[in-house]
């Protein structure tokens, strides 16, 4: 009798992508050269013990049983601390990232449904070819600590 494994936290790839791009103007360009329909989910990303949000654009593409997220992995938050007077007073901002383990990223995109490596290379290389993404490239899931923040 063969033994069948199922393991639900990989079953999704990753790209991380550098941009300087606000997400919507990102997911423009995305929807412009690959083809796909990213729209702004109604809710944002959230979690229970913190304040902090990360804008979601999806996709889901029934004909192939691909679904595409666009994911912030920075929140940049503005405090507005004018009451203290001192060294330390005045408004000051902090950013949290959604995968603290990569901060250098801006955005993840997350494909669920599609393991296929030949796939993945073609995908990371066309974004690669627009000119206000610096860089992209594929992440293993598995070697991020927090990647729990992205099963959603």
């Amino acid at each position: 009798m063969q033994l069948l494994t199922f393991d639900l936290e990989d079953d999704y790839s990753l790209i991380g992508i550098h941009s300087t791009e606000e997400d919507y103007r990102l997911a423009f360009l995305l929807n412009s050269h690959l083809k796909i329909k990213l729209t702004r989910f109604k809710d944002n990303l959230d979690f229970k013990n913190s304040t902090a949000v990360f804008p979601l654009f999806e996709y889901k593409d029934e004909a192939n049983f691909i679904n595409y997220y666009l994911i912030n992995n920075k929140h940049i938050e503005l405090v507005d601390n004018q009451y203290k007077e001192g060294l330390f007073g005045g408004n000051y901002s902090t950013t949290s990232y959604l995968i603290p383990e990569k901060k250098k990223v801006d955005f993840f995109l997350k494909i669920e449904g599609c393991n296929n490596d030949d796939f993945m290379q073609s995908l990371v290389t066309d974004l690669n070819k627009i000119n206000q993404i610096i860089t992209s490239y594929s992440i293993k899931p598995i070697t991020l600590k927090s990647k729990e923040n992205l099963i959603f």
